[in-house]
C-alpha cells in the first residue's frame, strides 16, 4: 500500500503544478489589462494560456499511464518508487517547459522533450505489461 502513496504524491503535484499555471494566466490577465474572455492581444497572455492549455492536453496521457504502469508493474518491488520517480521527471519537465515557454517560446524544447520521453516510458510501459499479462493468462 505504500507504493501507492508515491504515485499518489507525484498525482497530487503534477495537479498542483497545474493550477500554478492556471493562475499564471490569472497574473498575466492583471498584467496585460485583459479581461476574459479575451484570449489574444498580448502575447505574454498568450503564452501563459498556451502552457496552460498544453499541460491540461498532456495530462489525460500521463495520469492514466501513470496509475496503470504503477498498477500493473506494482507487484514487483519498488516499482512504486520508480514508476513515481518517472512521474517527477514529468513534472520537472512540464516546469521547465513553462518557463522556457514563458520567458521565450523557442526555449520551450527541452521541457517538452523530458516530458514527453516520460509520459511514453509510462504509457508504452502501461501497455506493454498489459499486453504481457494477457498473453499469460
Amino acid at each position: 500500500m505504500q507504493t501507492h502513496a508515491y504515485v499518489a504524491i507525484v498525482t497530487l503535484v503534477s495537479l498542483l503544478v497545474f493550477v500554478w499555471m492556471m493562475m499564471g494566466v490569472g497574473a498575466a490577465r492583471r498584467k496585460s489589462g485583459i479581461q476574459a474572455p479575451t484570449m489574444t492581444g498580448d502575447p505574454g497572455l498568450e503564452r501563459a494560456i498556451r502552457i496552460h492549455l498544453n499541460t491540461l492536453e498532456w495530462l489525460p496521457i500521463f495520469l492514466p499511464s501513470l496509475w496503470l504502469c504503477h498498477i500493473f508493474w506494482q507487484p514487483q518491488d519498488q516499482t512504486g518508487i520508480i514508476v513515481a520517480a518517472i512521474g517527477g521527471v514529468w513534472i520537472i519537465g512540464r516546469i521547465l517547459y513553462a518557463l522556457g515557454y514563458a520567458a521565450d517560446p523557442s526555449k520551450r524544447a527541452m521541457g517538452f522533450y523530458i516530458q514527453l520521453l516520460a509520459a511514453a516510458v509510462l504509457l508504452f510501459g502501461a501497455l506493454g505489461k498489459a499486453v504481457m499479462v494477457l498473453i499469460a493468462g
